[in-house]
C-alpha cells in the first residue's frame, strides 16, 4: 500500500512569444492521498487534472513543490531511478493505448518484458491478470476485436502486471457506455479492495467520483478549490465550481428558470428541505405538516446516495391557512435546514 503526497506542487509552462508570461497549468495544489484509497481529481477541460496526473509519474517535471510516491521524492529523482519507480506505478487511459499489432496476452506481457521478468514468470501473471479481468477467452485476439469495455479491462490488466502500488486513472471510463463505465468501475473496486492498491482518477464525470471514490479534491483554473470526503464535498459544496457538479449531475434543486416556473404554477408556499445523512426523517417532516392542517405536494427535488449515505434537496408546495402554514414553516426550520422560496 503505497501513500502519496502532493505539496505545493506548481507546473508552469513558457508563454508563446519573447515577452508572454507563463502559463500556469497547476498552481500550488496540496493533496495527501492515503494509502489504499481511491482518491478522484475531477475538474472541467483546462482545469490542469491531467498535468497534475502527468507530474505524479514524473511524466512531466514540476516546477516547484515536492511530489512523494511512498518514500520515493519524484520531483527529485534522476532519470534512471525515475523509471525504476514508474514501474511501481500503474496507469488506465480513456482511449486505452493498447498495441493494435499485438494480440491481448501480449498486450499484458509488455511491461513484464520491460522489466526483464522470466518468460514462464511472465506466462503466469499474464494468465492470473486475464482471468482477474475476465478475458482468459480473449489472451489470443488482437485488440482491435475487443469492445471498449473489454479493451480497457486489458489496460487495467496491463497496468497490474508489474504489480504496482498506485494505480493512475485517466479518464478511464469517458469512452464507454454508462452499463460498461458501471462494469469497469467496479473492477476498479476490486483492485482496490482486494489488491490494496491506491487508486487516482481524473474525470469530469460526477457519477465517476460518487460511484467509486473515498475523497475528492475539485479543480479549477489549475488550483485546488475544493477537497474532503465525497459525500461531505457533494452534499454541502462550498465552492462554485462544486456546486455546478453537484447541481449538473444531481439536480435535487431547481434552476433560478425552474424555480420561476415552478413560482408562476404554484400558488401555496414554497420552501426548500435540505435532508443529509439522516439529520431528519421524511416521515417526520410530513408528519409536521399534517398536525399542523397545512397540505404539501413535492413539486421538485429528490434524494441520492454517496456510499451509502444519503443527501438531498425537496422543494415542497404548502397549501392551507397562512398563518397555519407560517407556524408549520417555523416548527420546520427547528428540525431540518429550510429555505423560503416564495
Amino acid at each position: 500500500m503505497t501513500r502519496v503526497q502532493m505539496i505545493g506542487v506548481s507546473k508552469r509552462y513558457p508563454g508563446r512569444g519573447a515577452n508572454a508570461a507563463p502559463v500556469v497549468a497547476v498552481d500550488d495544489v496540496t493533496i495527501d492521498v492515503a494509502s489504499g484509497e481511491i482518491h478522484a481529481i475531477i475538474g472541467y477541460s483546462g482545469a490542469g487534472k491531467s498535468t497534475l496526473l502527468r507530474l505524479v509519474n514524473g511524466l512531466e517535471h514540476a516546477s516547484d513543490g515536492r511530489i512523494l510516491v511512498g518514500d520515493d521524492e519524484i520531483t527529485s529523482l534522476r532519470e534512471s531511478k525515475l523509471r525504476e519507480v514508474r514501474g511501481r506505478i500503474g496507469m488506465i487511459f480513456q482511449q486505452f493505448n493498447l498495441f493494435h499489432s499485438k494480440r491481448v496476452a501480449k498486450n499484458v506481457e509488455y511491461p513484464l518484458v520491460v522489466a526483464g521478468v522470466p518468460a514462464a514468470e511472465r506466462k503466469r501473471r499474464v494468465a492470473e491478470l486475464l482471468e482477474f479481468v475476465g478475458l482468459s477467452e480473449k489472451s489470443g485476439a488482437f485488440t482491435d476485436q475487443l469492445s471498449g469495455g473489454q479493451k480497457q479491462r486489458v489496460g487495467i490488466a496491463r497496468a497490474l502486471a508489474t504489480n504496482p502500488g498506485v494505480l493512475l486513472a485517466d479518464e478511464a471510463t469517458s469512452a464507454l457506455d454508462p452499463q460498461t463505465s458501471r462494469e469497469v468501475l467496479a473492477l476498479l473496486k476490486r483492485v482496490n479492495a482486494e489488491f490494496g492498491i491506491t487508486i487516482i482518477l481524473i474525470t469530469h464525470e460526477m457519477e465517476v467520483v460518487r460511484e467509486i471514490a473515498d475523497r475528492v479534491t475539485v479543480m479549477d483554473s489549475g488550483s485546488a478549490v475544493e477537497q474532503g470526503d465525497v459525500f461531505d464535498v457533494f452534499s454541502d459544496p462550498q465552492s462554485q465550481t462544486t456546486k455546478r457538479f453537484v447541481a449538473t449531475a444531481l439536480p435535487t434543486e431547481p434552476r433560478a428558470e425552474r424555480l420561476d416556473e415552478l413560482r408562476e404554477r404554484h400558488r401555496g408556499r414554497l420552501i426548500a428541505l435540505t435532508f443529509r445523512d439522516g439529520d431528519v426523517d421524511q416521515p417526520v417532516v410530513f408528519r409536521t405538516l399534517a398536525e399542523r392542517g397545512v397540505g404539501v405536494s413535492i413539486v421538485h427535488g429528490g434524494i441520492t446516495d454517496v456510499g451509502g449515505r444519503s443527501f438531498g434537496k425537496l422543494t415542497l408546495e404548502l397549501i392551507g391557512d397562512d398563518l397555519k402554514v407560517e407556524h408549520a414553516i417555523a416548527a420546520l426550520a427547528q428540525e431540518t435546514a429550510l429555505e423560503v422560496l416564495a
